[in-house]
């Protein structure tokens, strides 16, 4: 039965899957074990009970990552149950081409719901769109004897994906974000990257006189400044308990004495002239290929960004990521790390079981090790880098990330949506000198206000 529609986020239904669907759908498959790298034992072959024939619809942000892992992913499946049609296909616009699907009751099956125009995470959760993964959780792993699926995952990797005790969507990549540049470049001039935010300032002085912007940013998409930048400094001032207020709507949290330190710390960059002009214009690609062309020394981005700009990366660039740096040495490791790339399995889709099935094979440890090896990032599978020759790039990812002991992360952008719009649309004021921290606060407080007092948003706790 289709799950009805009628709620002011355009996505209503009456509840989560029942365990009928899936015993319904119990078929034993036989798997062409020669097709596969791996041998799989045969409890692991299909156990959700994929049934014969039944064809599986995967539709993928195609953004930064690419597409080869999916199809890589697709090959495994196929292999796997050859008696099944597995089709993927990738898409940028995921809100425009898949938010009619599910209003008219027949989403894909799989969907990599990411990237700037995704549908928001809080409404498909509210509105009761997703599957519980709870039996593709507890389902033996594919490549991994003696485990289920939900052991080979990195302890709390999966934690924002979960509601009210429902595993209701999947991150199958582990995302290490902060503050890019070219080691060959600073090499070159003799700049060391700094300990602490002062140091940060000076060295912008020193790299302005010789010519180049300091910074740039994804202009267009000043959420990158929010994640690569301001949350850092957020948790360098304040702690973890400055993450948690934020996240948990307490009053007046935007306004704490530290998250205005760490608003007006950021705005040091613009109102000291260290943004290159004309960032404000840019999209993404835009900005980084300028960074790429030596025009900025410093960009924030996630660990996608290697990837997505391969085809124009000068050879010798050796791109590498470090910390924000805070008010002193002593917070210099601590970084935002997060699962992203988060994977949903509509619970009115045509083929639950078969979308639960293709994210077993999505997260084994062979493509795992296919994403380490071909798009130089990491999912968060253990034995994911195994026997991987790492990037200059993805090392220096690993190693801020085992010096921050896995980093911290902020939950409530996957919550809120209408929050965090308005602190990516102040952030690009404050960056172009169009507000000051104390008016850009003001905003993002009245938004957080609205959140907290509108009881049709569901509220969730960082506890």
């Amino acid at each position: 039965m289709k799950r009805e529609l009628s709620r002011r986020n355009f996505l209503k239904s009456s509840g989560a899957i029942a365990a009928g669907v899936l015993a319904s759908q119990v078929m034993p498959l036989a798997a062409a074990q020669g097709d596969l790298p791996f041998e799989v034992a045969p409890e692991a072959v299909n156990p959700l009970g994929l049934e014969a024939g039944a064809n599986v619809e995967g539709i993928f942000f195609e953004g930064g990552f690419g597409r080869s892992y999916i199809d890589n992913a697709a090959d495994i499946f196929r292999a796997l149950h050859p008696e099944n049609e597995m089709t993927v296909e990738g898409i940028q616009q995921v809100s425009e081409i898949l938010r009619p699907r599910f209003i008219a009751g027949n989403p894909p099956d799989v969907i990599d719901n990411s990237g700037a125009f995704h549908i928001p995470m809080d409404s498909l959760v509210a509105d009761e769109q997703l599957t519980d993964l709870a039996p593709l959780m507890a389902a033996p792993a594919l490549d991994t004897p003696g485990k289920t699926f939900g052991e080979t995952l990195f302890p709390n990797s999966q934690a924002d994906g979960v509601f009210d005790g429902r595993q209701l969507y999947l991150n199958i990549a582990y995302t290490v974000s902060g503050i890019w540049h070219s080691q060959t470049l600073f090499d070159d001039m003799g700049w060391q990257y700094p300990s602490t935010w002062a140091g940060m300032l000076d060295l912008c002085e020193t790299i302005k006189s010789a010519g180049i912007a300091p910074w740039t940013y994804q202009g267009k998409f000043p959420q990158y400044m929010v994640f690569g930048c301001l949350m850092h400094l957020v948790y360098k001032t304040g702690g973890i308990q400055a993450i948690k207020d934020i996240d948990n709507l307490v009053d007046d949290a935007w306004k704490s004495d530290a998250v205005m330190q760490a608003i007006t710390m950021m705005h040091q960059l613009a109102d000291l002239g260290y943004i290159m002009p004309g960032t404000e214009g840019l999209t993404h690609t835009e900005s980084q290929a300028e960074w790429l062309q030596g025009n900025a020394a410093f960009i924030p981005c996630g660990t996608w960004l290697e990837n997505e700009m391969r085809e124009l990366t000068p050879a010798g660039f050796d791109m590498v990521i470090k910390p924000v740096p805070g008010p002193d040495e002593s917070s210099y490791h601590s970084l935002v790390a997060w699962p992203g790339e988060p994977y949903i399995v509509p619970v009115n889709a045509a083929n639950v079981v078969g979308g639960m099935e293709f994210m077993r094979c999505m997260l084994s440890k062979a493509n795992a090790q296919f994403f380490a090896k071909e798009i130089s990032a990491i999912m968060p599978v253990f034995g994911g880098s195994e026997g991987v020759e790492l990037s200059s790039a993805l090392q220096s990812a690993l190693e801020a990330a085992e010096a921050a002991n896995g980093g911290f992360n902020y939950l409530s952008r996957g919550w809120y949506s209408d929050l965090w719009t308005a602190v990516k649309n102040a952030t690009g004021e404050l960056l172009t000198n169009r507000v000051s921290p104390e008016q850009f606060a003001d905003t993002v407080q009245a938004a957080a206000d609205e959140v907290k007092a509108d009881d049709d948003i569901p509220k969730y706790t960082h506890a």
